[in-house]
């Protein structure tokens, strides 16, 4: 059915660019004169000829061209000032129902239309995600594009909602093109050729699912990659391990969400993640009863990050106890693990537990994504990645987040009412006795540990 729509679209938009004349001089036209063209237009036809072009002269223009448009985007294409004023003066004669109605309408900036209509070229969809992929690389050095990226995120919102997406699980019999793209798209740890990427989706103790949209059929949005275990891991490398022996998948009790990738920067901000677990979650119960526990394997990016900004703070004690993690190797020195260990998960407690960013969460932004979906911060596993990616980013510190069931719902509240991060016991007994004592942490869906 889509590609009967696409194919329709296709042949609508080849009548209609014979309809506006836009033959081969039309790629010496100005990029903004067919936005404004095709926003002034009201035929079916030649909108999506005029819609086909202006992508089509975006993609194909140099990033100089690109960047201009995008800035004439966000500066010339907002709300129209004289209909704003004009709805602005009847809703303050008569602030009615319909005058509100007159007002949202009259404010809404007239990019949006234009980015809607674009959005019905062939293959509109994709070509609008790259877009706002190529605003970002503007942003920092234009913070004008700040009210475009506004527009993309608002409509991305609604056509990449819930009730578009469609879950696949894919197995090692996905056209090559997709299987190629999630060995591209893995983002936490990396996939090392086919013969690797087979060990993570073939076995019948491993998974792999995955988000698409109906307008990018053979484009995965996000993706997560499970193991079925016996038992809750410490460690990701016994997982990807070459010699490890799979286990039948009937007798695992445990589901461990190891990797997960957003895999369009066009649709950075964009949540797929929270529905993504619930949903896999909900499939596997479905398939395997006997899986009791939905853990994850997750990294800690930041937390070498924030440790360095924190150490001039720290006692002459706890910074000389922390001396080796500057050293290349100290992980393999069993006197320097001892050494180092205590203290690196006090301030490992610390970091979940009181670090905040400027919007009071917590500063690490795995933390936010499974607090934020209901899940527990269960254990903390010192030297859980020993990848040279994982030393550099977090010492090698890898966390357990546990979604159990029952508390989810709960959990997810207490932190989107008041950012409470919700941890075990056995994590919060890595913090010292009188920051416990303080009352800091209330004890929320505490059952538990380690």
């Amino acid at each position: 059915m889509t590609s009967f729509f696409s194919d329709l679209l296709t042949s609508i938009s080849e009548r209609g660019r014979g309809l506006v004349g836009l033959g081969d001089n039309s790629r010496r036209q100005d990029i903004v004169k067919l936005a404004e063209t095709l926003l002034s237009g009201k035929g079916e036809a030649t909108g999506v000829a005029l819609a086909s072009e202006v992508l089509d002269q975006f993609k194909r223009a140099d990033a100089d061209k690109r960047r201009a448009f995008l800035l004439a985007l966000a500066r010339d294409f907002g709300p129209d000032p004289a209909r704003l004023d004009a709805a602005i003066a009847r809703w303050q004669a008569e602030p009615s129902a319909k005058a509100a109605a007159s007002l949202h309408d009259a404010s809404e900036p007239r990019r949006q239309e234009l980015i809607r209509r674009l959005n019905l070229a062939p293959g509109g969809t994709a070509e609008l995600v790259a877009m706002r992929e190529e605003l970002f690389k503007w942003s920092r050095e234009f913070p004008e594009l700040a009210a475009l990226d506004t527009d993309f995120r608002h409509l991305f919102s609604s056509w990449f909602n819930r009730g578009f997406l469609m879950l696949r699980q894919i197995d090692w019999t996905e056209p090559a093109n997709v299987l190629d793209k999630v060995i591209r798209y893995e983002a936490v740890h990396e996939i090392r050729g086919w013969e690797e990427l087979r060990r993570r989706i073939e076995p019948a103790d491993r998974r792999l699912f995955a988000f698409f949209h109906p307008q990018l059929r053979d484009e995965p949005l996000i993706f997560v990659e499970v193991a079925l275990t016996r038992d809750m891991p410490v460690a990701i490398a016994p997982l990807l391990s070459e010699e490890r022996r799979p286990i039948k998948q009937d007798a695992a009790t445990t589901a461990v969400f190891y990797s997960i990738s957003n895999c369009q920067e066009g649709l950075r901000g964009i949540s797929f993640g929270n529905f993504l677990i619930k949903q896999v979650v909900e499939d596997l119960r479905r398939q395997l009863p006997g899986l009791t526990t939905f853990v994850t394997l997750s990294p800690v990016p930041g937390f070498a990050r924030w440790l360095a900004g924190e150490m001039a703070a720290l006692s002459e004690a706890d910074q000389h106890a922390l001396a080796p993690l500057a050293e290349d190797g100290w992980h393999r020195d069993a006197g320097r693990v001892a050494q180092v260990q205590p203290v690196l998960l006090a301030q490992a407690a610390r970091y979940f537990l009181e670090a905040k960013a400027a919007s009071g969460k917590p500063v690490d932004p795995v933390a936010r994504f499974h607090l934020g979906n209901g899940a527990r911060l269960e254990r903390l596993n010192p030297l859980g990645d020993l990848s040279p990616k994982a030393l550099r980013d977090s010492h090698g510190l890898m966390v357990n987040y546990l979604y159990d069931l029952g508390d989810i719902e709960k959990n997810h509240e207490a932190y989107a009412e008041s950012a409470r991060v919700v941890a075990s016991s056995a994590v919060r007994g890595y913090l010292p006795v009188e920051r416990r004592r303080a009352g800091r942490f209330p004890s929320l869906s505490l059952s538990g540990g380690q």
